[in-house]
């Protein structure tokens, strides 16, 4: 799947911002906004979105597997400070990973599926926060030199950041941040088992996404493409044989 980008000329610097963040990025903000608003509206309710495994496997409401993710809260300060991080991280994030959007796509897929289990746990209705300290979280392993700044204050590297944001969550609202702690353990293990224990396994990554799920992106994964190449060359007589057929 291609990322389609407009041309730059014309363009505002809010049209700017919204086009050049990555493609997963961009409708992932962009439908998080949108359902603020339709419950600002009161075109929906948030009643409507959550989600609850009676509910969805009992009635048959399977889109607040979707929509619990997608809801932040009312137009707010608050709303306005997630949506940042959720921009923010997730964007740095998905550039970073250098490869198509199917990679990132399976990260949000693993991350959504992980919570979704453990929600009934932990009597959690929306897992948008969560999700999005996920991304924090992966994105502050791969960057452990990154120097931060909160509110101006506390200067830590990035590294302490989830930390940092768990402790602010809990002055801020007295309780402890089930969504942060979340983020952390789910984050951690998929760092560990994409950074880390490749490394010590002879490059294995057993996250990665399969190969059905990078065809719906690229349409034929790079590796085994070059793998067919590899293997006509063999067969027919290597590149030389093939240069001299094609002249």
């Amino acid at each position: 799947m291609d990322q389609m980008i407009p041309g730059d000329g014309g363009r505002n610097p809010l049209e700017a911002w919204f086009w050049e963040m990555p493609i997963c990025t961009r409708w992932w903000t962009t439908a998080t906004v949108l359902t603020s608003a339709l419950v600002q509206c009161q075109m929906v309710s948030p009643y409507q979105l959550f989600y609850s495994v009676r509910t969805v496997f009992t009635k048959g409401e399977y889109w607040r597997m979707l929509t619990t993710f997608l809801y932040f809260g009312p137009f707010s300060l608050d709303l306005l400070f997630h949506v940042y991080f959720l921009q923010r991280y997730s964007r740095l994030l998905e550039e970073s990973s250098g490869r198509s959007p199917a990679y990132f796509s399976w990260l949000l897929m693993y991350s959504m599926a992980f919570l979704l289990v453990l929600s009934p746990l932990v009597a959690m209705p929306f897992l948008g926060h969560p999700l999005s300290s996920i991304m924090v979280y992966i994105w502050s392993r791969r960057n452990p030199d990154t120097r931060l700044s909160f509110l101006g204050l506390l200067v830590f590297t990035a590294p302490y950041l989830p930390w940092v944001l768990m402790g602010f969550s809990l002055v801020m609202h007295g309780t402890i941040p089930k969504d942060e702690i979340m983020g952390v353990v789910i984050g951690h293990i998929w760092y560990f088992f994409t950074d880390v224990y490749p490394p010590m396994h002879n490059g294995s990554r057993p996250l990665d996404p399969p190969s059905w799920w990078r065809r719906i992106f690229e349409g034929r994964p790079r590796e085994e493409a070059a793998t067919a190449i590899d293997n006509e060359f063999s067969v027919g007589g290597g590149p030389d044989l093939a240069a001299a057929e094609v002249r």
